[in-house]
C-alpha cells in the first residue's frame, strides 16, 4: 500500500468514526431529551465487570440503577442547589441524566453491587465463571486373536 492509500484510508476510517459519533449523539437527543450523560468508565478485571460514573453532588436515593437482561441503565437527578441571577460560566449538568452500558459478558447480576463514595458510583458485576465441559477421549479395545472359533 502506497502512502496515499494508506493516508486516504486513515481519512475514511476517521470519518466513519465521526459519522457514528453524530449518529449516536442524534439517537440520544431523540430517545432522551434534555437528559445529560455524566462521564462513564467500563472496564474488566479477572473477576468482575465495573462501571464507574461520576456523579458529584447526589445522594444515594437520586440514583437509579436496573439491570435489563446484558444492559446495565444507570439514571437519576440532580439538583441545583443555588439560585442563579447571572449566568457567565456553566460546566456542571443538573437535572435528569442517564447512563447506558451493554454487557456482552456473562455475568452474575444475584450477586452485584452498586457502591456510591467521594462522587463516584461503581457498579461491580462479577462474572459467572467459565463452563466447563468434561471431554472424554475414545477408548479403544485390544484386539486379542482367538484360538477357538466362534
Amino acid at each position: 500500500m502506497n502512502e496515499f492509500e494508506w493516508a486516504f484510508e486513515r481519512f475514511e476510517s476517521q470519518m466513519d468514526r465521526l459519522l457514528q459519533d453524530i449518529l449516536t449523539r442524534q439517537r440520544w437527543l431523540l430517545r432522551y431529551g434534555s437528559a445529560w450523560r455524566p462521564p462513564t468508565d467500563v472496564y474488566e478485571t479477572d473477576e468482575a465487570v465495573v462501571i464507574r460514573v461520576e456523579i458529584a453532588g447526589l445522594r444515594p436515593e437520586d440514583v437509579w440503577v436496573a439491570l435489563h437482561g446484558r444492559c446495565l441503565v444507570i439514571s437519576g437527578y440532580r439538583q441545583d442547589p443555588t439560585p442563579k441571577v447571572a449566568y457567565h460560566q456553566l460546566e456542571i449538568h443538573y437535572g435528569e441524566f442517564h447512563v447506558e452500558v451493554d454487557l456482552p459478558w456473562v455475568l452474575d447480576a444475584d450477586t452485584a453491587q452498586a457502591v456510591y463514595r467521594d462522587g463516584f458510583l461503581n457498579v461491580i458485576l462479577p462474572k459467572k465463571p467459565p463452563l466447563t465441559i468434561p471431554v472424554r477421549t475414545p477408548r479403544r479395545l485390544l484386539v486379542n486373536k482367538s484360538e477357538a472359533g466362534l
